[in-house]
């Protein structure tokens, strides 16, 4: 499940058994806050804690979007984190989004704030280690007491150990790999979290063949020419239609001449 700039995603858990909730939360996945407000309205404004989550979410997409009105939406996310189930850790994280990304001026110190309680109040919560990847995001590149390019990767990966999901892990190797990339870090811990990230798996789509294409021509560059060789390949393999598939057949024949100029040893 990707989630490193979503917003709206329930797991099961947090799923309301309200028919008419659980529809509103398909029409927030394909944002559709209008169809969602209606389908909340239907089920007759049930007052569950899911049922007020899902209307929360629905503020927050419905258009038009206005800092007082997120403001409200901040005052019901807040009432709802007070607990310590999965509603609370899902509304404390959507809190975090708030002053991350909605509000009309960001507060990314605020959000960070809030994700490190988050986890530190639930920390085997889906959302706190969903919140602990927006947090490196934020370490990597926005929060200013962050320092100097290896500093801000030390940070960002002192996180790590304590996103345990698998699916989230390997979003937050992505996240950490693509940081050190971006901060002029080695290539070898490029490759490192990278390849961490592709062997979890479960990536789809445009998702997948980047990771596929990034580990294949860093590896290229780095001159690690079989590796190279089976990322590029794969990529072949498993994308039918890609507007660079010519692109990576003229770089595999690049690799294979090289692998026969270099002998059996490449």
């Amino acid at each position: 499940m990707s989630l490193l700039l979503g917003v709206v995603c329930v797991p099961p858990a947090v799923r309301a058994t309200d028919a008419d909730v659980a529809v509103a939360w398909e029409y927030l996945g394909r944002h559709l806050a209008n169809d969602a407000l209606g389908a909340l309205q239907k089920s007759g404004a049930p007052d569950s804690r899911e049922a007020a989550l899902a209307e929360a979410v629905v503020r927050i997409d419905l258009q038009p979007v206005t800092d007082a009105g997120l403001r409200k939406v901040e005052a019901q996310l807040s009432e709802l984190a007070r607990g310590r189930d999965e509603i609370a850790a899902a509304a404390a994280y959507l809190t975090g989004r708030l002053y991350q990304v909605h509000f009309f001026t960001p507060d990314p110190v605020r959000a960070a704030q809030i994700y490190a309680q988050l986890a530190d109040k639930s920390p085997a919560s889906f959302w706190a280690q969903l919140g602990l990847v927006k947090l490196m995001l934020l370490r990597l590149y926005v929060l200013p007491e962050a320092g100097d390019p290896a500093a801000r990767v030390a940070a960002a990966g002192a996180l790590l150990p304590r996103v345990t999901q698998p699916e989230l892990q390997r979003d937050a190797l992505i996240v950490l790999g693509r940081g050190r990339l971006f901060h002029g870090q080695p290539v070898a811990g490029v490759l490192a979290d990278l390849l961490a990230a592709d062997r979890i798996g479960g990536l789809t789509g445009l998702r997948r063949v980047e990771l596929q294409l990034q580990i294949a021509e860093l590896s290229r560059r780095e001159k690690l020419w079989e590796q190279a060789r089976v990322y590029f390949e794969r990529y072949l393999a498993e994308n039918e239609v890609d507007g660079r598939m010519a692109t990576v057949k003229a770089k595999l024949a690049e690799i294979a001449a090289a692998q026969r100029a270099e002998g059996p040893s490449s």
